[in-house]
């Protein structure tokens, strides 16, 4: 394995890194975007439905099944050896298979809940793949402790060349669901075979029951909120797919796709939070100045992608085919429960920081709890649209939130609610007859003409220009 970094020249490698991944993800989203859309006009909605689908039950059965041991190897204090990352490679693999064998065992059990054919064998081959998607981790793991960020982002990047470049082919050939699937075979091999030559790692198969004891110890104890929260990922598939089909699936997995890369801020800023709060986690005074500022600076910096996605999904049926016209309806109801949940990402990172993962697995289960109940409720009643009513009903889990951090300090939204309130109209300009479109608007000419918030605006950019001239 690399030697540590020199301590002179960490924050090089830091910055370094940084930019490798800034740049990694600015690429992702192009390539993603257009394979996306590409892909989903070849295969049409009931094909990209049963994929879609099926790769959401598949990444949050794969997320539960890496037990966090990536983050135990990415945060052990004492530079993990080949035995451990040994270890971690056998338990992953075991893990992998044993969710493999179950998979099969329970396909009675899916066709009784889908009662759809169509989901049950991609379903069932993409299951096979978790192997691969698992025993990969220990050598990212070793490439993010080296800070070698370069070869996790050219990994991922070719991986996605992979995925896109063979689903299309084979989609061009075949129109059919298959496409996307050996694609997505081809991608997780590339990924393992990719990163052990990166890492320079060869794995053995080991067992030592107080490593895993260790390893499960402190990956279960971190990862249980996050498995809540990838529980989202099993509404769309599950109650969506098992009222309206495929296709119907395929409209809110596209929606959200889309929703997505409109808000990239989003992402990225979170994950700078929790470093930067970390170092303000003893000031309860600082924090609240920081959440306050954070709220604002998230809903500034989504708002707009968000509003620009509302306009430019209209054109969707033009790209795709008139097919794919219920994307619009549903793009912005998904479109608002992502502006609330950048609005109140702040509120989980310090959360995170001050070490409350209770909290927020309590949070997370709310939330998931109220989409899967109006999921259940409204999808039967009120068709795809019920879905998005469903997005927006789980927003009032948000209040848990607030209440949780509340408890630690006062928080105030005088910034960012107007901004909020104010940006939140245009987003719904798809569905207003083009004659009163213009009104939805109006709150955010009113907010613009008041001096206190060109300001605001005004301070933001003159912090902003500073730093990209640096960079």
């Amino acid at each position: 394995m690399t030697p540590a970094p020199e301590p002179g020249g960490f924050r090089q490698k830091v910055l370094r890194g940084g930019r490798y991944l800034v740049l990694r993800q600015a690429a992702g989203l192009a390539i993603g975007v257009g394979g996306v859309l590409l892909l989903t006009r070849l295969i049409g909605p009931a094909n990209y439905g049963v994929y879609a689908g099926a790769l959401a039950i598949v990444t949050f059965v794969a997320d539960v099944a890496r037990l966090g041991v990536e983050v135990y190897l990415v945060r052990r204090e004492q530079e993990p050896d080949r035995f451990v990352y040994s270890q971690a490679f056998t338990l992953l693999l075991l893990g992998g298979a044993a969710v493999a064998a179950l998979s099969v065992l329970a396909q009675p059990l899916l066709r009784l809940w889908f009662e759809d054919e169509r989901f049950i064998t991609p379903l069932q081959a993409l299951f096979l793949a978790i192997p691969l998607v698992l025993i990969c981790q220990p050598a990212f793991a070793a490439l993010e402790r080296d800070l070698d960020f370069r070869k996790v982002a050219i990994l991922e990047l070719v991986g996605q060349l992979i995925f896109y470049t063979a689903a299309i082919s084979l989609a061009l050939l075949t129109k059919s669901v298959w496409g996307p699937i050996v694609g997505f075979w081809l991608w997780q091999t590339w990924l393992v075979v990719g990163s052990f030559w990166a890492a320079r790692l060869r794995p053995a198969l080991v067992w030592s029951p107080v490593l895993v004891r260790e390893m499960l110890q402190y990956g279960l104890s971190y990862s249980g909120a996050n498995w809540i929260w990838s529980a989202r990922l099993l509404v769309n598939p599950l109650i969506v797919g098992r009222y309206l089909g495929p296709e119907s699936v395929a409209y809110v997995s596209l929606a959200t796709r889309l929703v997505e890369v409109a808000s990239f801020v989003r992402t990225a800023t979170w994950r700078l939070s929790i470093a930067a709060l970390a170092k303000l986690q003893g000031d309860a005074g600082r924090l609240r100045r920081a959440i306050d500022e954070g709220t604002t600076l998230q809903v500034l910096g989504v708002a707009p992608f968000l509003c620009v996605g509302a306009i430019g999904v209209t054109w969707l049926p033009d790209l795709l085919g008139q097919s794919w016209h219920p994307v619009i309806g549903i793009f912005p109801f998904i479109s608002l429960a992502a502006l609330t949940n950048a609005m109140f990402s702040m509120h989980s990172s310090v959360l995170y920081v001050l070490k409350r993962n209770r909290q927020v697995a309590v949070f997370h289960l709310t939330c998931v709890g109220l989409l899967a109940g109006c999921a259940l409720i409204l999808v039967p009643a009120f068709g795809l649209i019920g879905y998005g009513l469903a997005e927006v009903g789980a927003m009032a889990s948000y209040a848990v939130l607030h209440r949780q951090v509340t408890r630690l300090f006062p928080l105030r939204y005088r910034t960012s609610a107007p901004w909020f309130f104010a940006l939140a109209p245009p987003i719904f300009v798809s569905l207003v007859p083009l004659p009163y479109a213009p009104l939805l608007f109006v709150p955010v000419v009113v907010l613009l003409s008041l001096t206190r918030y060109r300001r605001i605006l005004a301070r933001y950019f003159r912090q902003i220009r500073p730093r990209a001239a640096e960079a």
